[in-house]
């Protein structure tokens, strides 16, 4: 059994981002990130203060069956709105974060951008199906519109952002899962 991905499954199916579930535990988005990949294991304790955040207990935790889900409907869907830089992000397989690789939709406002993604292993792949972006790697900026597409390797720290008069709607994968 991995801990790190029922955890995950749990958080998602809470509704809740990394960040927040790192704020209720008093820990850092960056712990809880790590949890959720394996790369580290909570103490008893710390694991009790997850597992209390997500509505559960470690009987129910360990004794749960997670089955997989195959095929996603419009109610499974996550948002996340930033009013602020003009986006919402939708989470179009919830579940994904457990994978190799995480399918979003970005809606970007005219004037709108993503937050700034810090170098990370994997790789970036977008279709523009609607609008036109300005992908920013590190100091490059290149320009895409509808039906282009991105590929990169995210070796540097990277957004993107709408300079058109409409809004633009991005499909974005990233490989390993990073939103």
């Amino acid at each position: 059994m991995k801990i790190g991905e029922k955890i995950r499954l749990l958080r998602i199916k809470n509704q809740l981002t990394q960040e927040e579930l790192a704020n209720r535990c008093e820990l850092s988005k960056g712990f809880i990130s790590q949890v959720e990949r394996d790369l580290t294991s909570p103490s008893i304790a710390t694991l009790l203060d997850i597992l209390e955040s997500l509505g559960t207990n470690i009987k129910d935790f360990f004794n749960e069956t997670i089955e997989e889900k195959i095929v996603f409907k419009n109610d499974d869907i996550f948002i996340q709105e930033n009013n602020e830089l003009k986006y919402q992000i939708h989470w179009i397989v919830p579940n994904s974060q457990k994978n190799r690789m995480e399918p979003i939709l970005v809606y970007l406002e005219p004037g709108g951008v993503t937050e700034l993604e810090d170098p990370h292993e994997g790789e970036e792949f977008g279709y523009i199906l609607a609008g036109s972006v300005s992908i920013h790697l590190g100091n490059q900026v290149f320009k895409a519109r509808k039906n282009d597409r991105f590929y990169f390797k995210p070796v540097v720290s990277h957004y993107l952002s709408n300079p058109g008069k409409t809004q633009a709607k991005i499909l974005w994968v990233s490989t390993p899962p990073n939103f």
